[in-house]
């Protein structure tokens, strides 16, 4: 078994229920481009809490708390891993699970995007709802990322949407905040999503739960995720 097996051994047995491999140094900025490996590992949300989400009324404290329990988990397992390949003698950073960096008023940005690392791992496509779709799960996952100088076997990328004419996500968010646009590999965030008007309906409407952090109707809705498991 040699090294990234032994790795994607590691994270199955730490819970991790997708990984994948991607070549990012096209991607990266200047300073992390010698980092230019990347790990996607995928930790699964529960069902039950997505399903309990109601689209008239919003998100669950509950949801707010899994939410922030499955990020934490993430950032540990993604800890693990670095550790891991220091030991075995390679550079590794961690992406946080989810950290926001406010450089432009309401632009908020991750250091590197998930769903970026996710698409070019082979992990699933980036629906209309702005959110990595996979094909096991849907919607209903958390996305972490490690970038490393070590050389990996690659999967290969996903660079179209499989959603096709469905809109149901567009036309069940509260915010108005997508466009309906079927992402391809290139197109920017903002061709599909409007993080600010997202981030100004939370903060209205859900101040209740978790001072407006988190709505989650977009993940309720897929029918890509919503035929896992049903009550």
């Amino acid at each position: 078994m040699n090294k990234q097996e032994k790795l994607t051994q590691f994270l199955n047995n730490e819970g991790i229920v997708k990984v994948g491999y991607s070549f990012l140094e096209d991607q990266l900025p200047n300073e992390f481009k010698h980092l230019k490996s990347g790990i996607t590992i995928v930790a699964r949300l529960s069902d039950q809490i997505i399903s309990d989400i109601d689209p008239e009324n919003g998100p669950t404290h509950t949801y707010f708390h899994h939410y922030r329990t499955v990020n934490t988990f993430i950032d540990q397992v993604a800890l693990k891993v670095t550790n891991l390949l220091q030991q075995w003698g390679y550079l590794a950073m961690a992406i946080p699970a989810s950290q926001s960096i406010n450089k432009d008023g309401w632009r908020y940005n991750s250091l590197f995007p998930h769903r970026t690392a996710a698409t070019k791992s082979g992990i699933g496509w980036i629906g209309k709802n702005c959110c990595l779709i996979t094909e096991e799960y849907g919607p209903r996952i958390r996305l972490g990322t490690i970038l490393t100088n070590m050389e990996l076997q690659y999967n290969q990328p996903i660079d179209t949407s499989k959603c096709s004419s469905c809109n149901i996500c567009v036309e069940a968010c509260p915010a108005n905040a997508l466009t309906g646009a079927t992402w391809s590999a290139g197109m920017s965030r903002e061709d599909i999503f409007d993080p600010a008007i997202c981030s100004k309906h939370m903060h209205k409407k859900y101040q209740h739960i978790g001072r407006g952090a988190v709505c989650g109707i977009c993940l309720k809705v897929c029918p890509r995720g919503n035929g896992v498991l049903r009550k």
